[in-house]
């Protein structure tokens, strides 16, 4: 299947960009891997956003019946990696469609308590990309208002041999 096919089904909704990309990855937040995990399910919109619904389970109680500040920073950051790897995939810097940028930062902003009883929806969206790293501002809304957002910096990775390899400039 051809790079646009692949995007044109994503963005569809037809599959989720992490079944697409990472269907063997363990992630506890967006691995299709981890029985145990979150499991989250991301999709491309028309908008050029990657978005999601979250249900939390009981378990992500924060003691006082609303959604665990720990849960909404994963999520986030999970929710985010979608939006770097459709970021990088179409910019051409992931060859192979594997990940190759990590977290380095997550500035998180918790605004008002989320429901632990009812979905949220994620939103992100790159805001800046190259080679070495990507931004992405992502949200997690409830009725309609934010409930808190992020901005993720993602940094390119690459295995200490490849890093070797790479010319100085």
């Amino acid at each position: 299947m051809c790079w646009d096919q692949e995007m044109t089904d994503v963005a569809a909704g037809t599959e989720s960009i992490q079944d697409r990309y990472f269907a063997e990855l363990s992630c506890f937040g967006c691995g299709p891997k981890n029985p145990k995990g979150l499991q989250l399910k991301s999709f491309a919109a028309e908008d050029g956003s990657v978005r999601a619904t979250f249900q939390p389970w009981q378990e992500h109680d924060n003691g006082l019946g609303f959604l665990n500040g720990g849960i909404i920073a994963t999520v986030l950051d999970c929710h985010s990696a979608a939006a770097v790897v459709l970021a990088s995939m179409r910019a051409g810097l992931v060859p192979d469609g594997t990940l190759q940028y990590v977290t380095s930062g997550l500035d998180l902003r918790f605004l008002r308590p989320a429901s632990l009883y009812e979905p949220a929806e994620l939103i992100a969206r790159s805001t800046t990309v190259d080679e070495d790293q990507i931004q992405v501002e992502a949200e997690l809304r409830w009725q309609n208002k934010a409930r808190a957002t992020a901005h993720a910096v993602w940094k390119r990775w690459r295995p200490a041999g490849e890093r070797a390899r790479q010319p100085t400039h």
